[in-house]
């Protein structure tokens, strides 16, 4: 089937098929979002997000052979681009924030309303970070992965401008337009920032910007 164009692709990997379905049929009738693939396992889920190239993955955390956690780290390691949200049942911090710290941009917990779902996959493929209160708390209490704070001395005062809107969750064309600038220099800051910093990826980047008082 041909991709529509404007819709955001989406990659379900979960070990049950009933899962699967269920998340395909609260999708299928949203206009702007278009599934492209499933796969059972994490080795699976690699695999066809290289394949496909999707937008977004909706990924499980707990899975047979190669876990969610374990597929987070090989796809980062691919450098592929697509922005993984997590779709879990788990709630205990000891889950959740491994997934997170290897990449994830957020979660969600599988009984999720329909339209909630939806409207977390747009705001990851914006750019956004979604972390719920707690797990946020036990990341930033959590300093022994943690990047020095003497790191930020390197950013410029602009970077640290852009870093603060980061730490809201807001996305590069949301910076852009605060900030009065080009999504092209935003994107350039925010690469910056990251390598300045040496974390991986905006949701690092904003957790060590709320643990050292930079952002509201």
């Amino acid at each position: 089937m041909a991709d529509t164009p404007g819709r955001v692709r989406v990659l379900l990997v979960d070990d049950h098929q009933v899962v699967r379905r269920g998340l395909r049929t609260f999708l299928e009738v949203q206009e702007d979002i278009e599934v492209v693939g499933e796969a059972s396992d994490g080795e699976e889920g690699i695999a066809r997000a290289e394949e496909l190239r999707p937008d977004v993955i909706l990924m499980d955390i707990k899975m047979p052979g190669t876990d969610g956690i374990e597929a987070l780290r090989r796809l980062r390691e691919l450098a592929n681009p697509a922005r993984v949200l997590i779709v879990t049942s788990f709630t205990e911090q000891r889950t959740v924030v491994p997934a997170l710290r290897a990449g994830a941009a957020g979660y969600v917990y599988k009984d999720i309303d329909p339209d909630a779902l939806a409207g977390a996959i747009r705001s990851v493929h914006a750019g956004h970070v979604l972390l719920q209160p707690e797990v946020a708390v036990a990341l930033l209490t959590q300093d022994d992965q943690g990047p020095s704070s003497s790191r930020g001395g390197a950013l410029t005062e602009r970077e640290r401008e852009v870093l603060s809107h980061i730490a809201d969750g807001r996305s590069n064309r949301e910076i852009a337009r605060a900030l009065v600038l080009s999504e092209k220099t935003v994107k350039t800051h925010v690469s910056n920032i990251l390598m300045k910093l040496d974390v991986a990826d905006r949701t690092q980047a904003a957790l060590w910007a709320v643990r050292h008082g930079i952002g509201d």
